[in-house]
């Protein structure tokens, strides 16, 4: 009987090696909040008609992106300019 003992240990081991394992993955890069309606994001995308498009996974992340990067343009415009107020014509280059 000692024997099986020892070998419910060594596979209690090896278990929590492995448990281990899978929870000490490589942080995830840390992704800014989603601004925009993924469903009717993904609509627009698609079109209508003769011309209908498959949107990928990371498609609205990619976009998500781009409207970040306009935001953080249309901030550095609006100081640039000594306003406080974020205009149409900041956001439109």
């Amino acid at each position: 009987m000692a024997k099986k003992k020892t070998a419910k240990k060594a596979t209690k081991k090896a278990t929590k090696k492995t448990a281990a394992k899978k929870t000490a993955k490589k942080p995830a890069k840390k992704s800014k909040e989603m601004l925009l309606v993924g469903s009717k994001t993904k609509e627009a995308l698609k079109g209508s008609g003769k011309n209908t498009f498959n949107v990928s996974a990371d498609t609205l992340d990619a976009l998500n992106e781009y409207v970040y990067f306009l935001v953080d343009q249309a901030q550095k415009k609006c100081a640039a300019n000594g306003r406080k107020t974020i205009r149409p014509y900041d956001i439109m280059a």
